[in-house]
């Protein structure tokens, strides 16, 4: 079966060959790319077959014969540069050049026809992604902080994805950022709209030194109406898709299914403390999993204390640095060196 071709022309080359590396590390399609620079060579390629895709720069369609174009391209997108857009006309559609690749993808995918196609034929779905839980009964015990440094340290080596499960993270206003979308617009497009998933991932995923997270929920409306059984078939539909090697889950109390998601992990750390009241709630929690015949749990767990830190980076993107992130080194040594 003949493969199908995505071409892009644009005579800017750095912005040509940002948007292609863009699409080449973040979306995965079912088809042989070609990026060109000159109308010369769009058309030699065009006269040997024909073109699934093509997305054009408006000053290269100028210099075209439009009308063999259109016959050798099954459909055309125009990347608008000027102010007036482009006379819409029958299989033709016009995207702003002017916005992030991410906006441009998603622009695609919103008229693109066939949409099917482009996340089935290609993502491996089952690829053996490490899930991760990080979780403990105790709360304020550096649990987040403990799984961001661990995340970020990973992320230098391994495609590595955090998820944080609080529904008051805090996240936006550490990281002084206004996110457009969150986890539950994720499972959202997972449950209502599984094929664009493919090419709305991209413009979610958010970047923290290296490790990618989707944003924190803003709110738990509906968020205990999802199920453990549900949160693992997107950590699955995820690593296909972003090939991540490590999924991170900061796990918390009050979700549906969090014995599901532990059961599923292949390691779970569990931060303690000396004081009492910690070690009553580790003792309780330990008696719950016993009583629930999830002993395995239990063996998959990894009990972290930490001593008092003088310090602790005050900026998100610094969790690698300083004491905490020495601890956390040493503890995940076996998954970092391959010890």
């Amino acid at each position: 079966m003949r493969q199908k071709v995505f071409a892009i022309c644009d005579m800017e080359e750095a912005y040509a060959f940002r948007l292609m590396e863009y699409i080449l590390e973040k979306v995965r399609l079912p088809y042989t790319f070609h990026l060109f620079t000159k109308v010369e060579e769009l058309e030699k390629f065009a006269a040997q077959g024909e073109i699934e895709i093509l997305l054009i720069a408006e000053n290269a369609l100028k210099m075209l014969q439009e009308e063999y174009i259109r016959r050798q391209a099954a459909q055309i997108f125009v990347l608008q540069e000027s102010d007036e857009a482009v006379e819409a006309r029958e299989g033709l559609g016009c995207i702003n050049k002017f916005q992030s690749p991410e906006k441009i993808v998603e622009a695609l995918s919103e008229t693109v026809t066939g949409m099917s196609d482009w996340n089935r034929e290609t993502v491996q779905e089952e690829m053996q992604v490490k899930l991760i839980g990080v979780y403990s009964p105790i709360k304020r015990c550096l649990q987040t902080s403990f799984a961001l440094t661990m995340g970020q340290i990973l992320a230098k080596k391994y495609r590595t994805l955090y998820f944080n499960f609080e529904c008051y993270s805090g996240f936006g206003q550490m990281l002084r950022r206004e996110f457009p979308m969150d986890m539950m617009d994720l499972m959202y497009y997972f449950r209502c709209d599984q094929d664009r998933l493919y090419l709305r991932l991209p413009s979610m995923i958010q970047n923290i030194n290296g490790l990618d997270y989707i944003p924190p929920m803003q709110s738990d409306l509906g968020w205990r109406e999802v199920t453990g059984g549900q949160w693992l078939e997107l950590c699955r539909k995820i690593a296909g898709i972003g090939q991540y090697e490590y999924i991170i889950l900061d796990l918390d109390d009050g979700m549906e299914g969090l014995f599901d998601l532990l059961r599923k992990c292949y390691k779970i750390y569990t931060i303690t403390k000396e004081d009492s009241f910690a070690t009553a709630k580790i003792n309780q929690y330990e008696q719950i999993l016993k009583f629930h015949e999830l002993e395995e749990i239990a063996d998959k767990t990894v009990k972290c204390r930490f001593p008092v830190f003088k310090e602790l980076p005050a900026n998100l993107e610094l969790m690698t640095h300083g004491e905490l992130a020495g601890y956390v080194k040493a503890i995940i040594k076996e998954d970092l060196y391959g010890e």
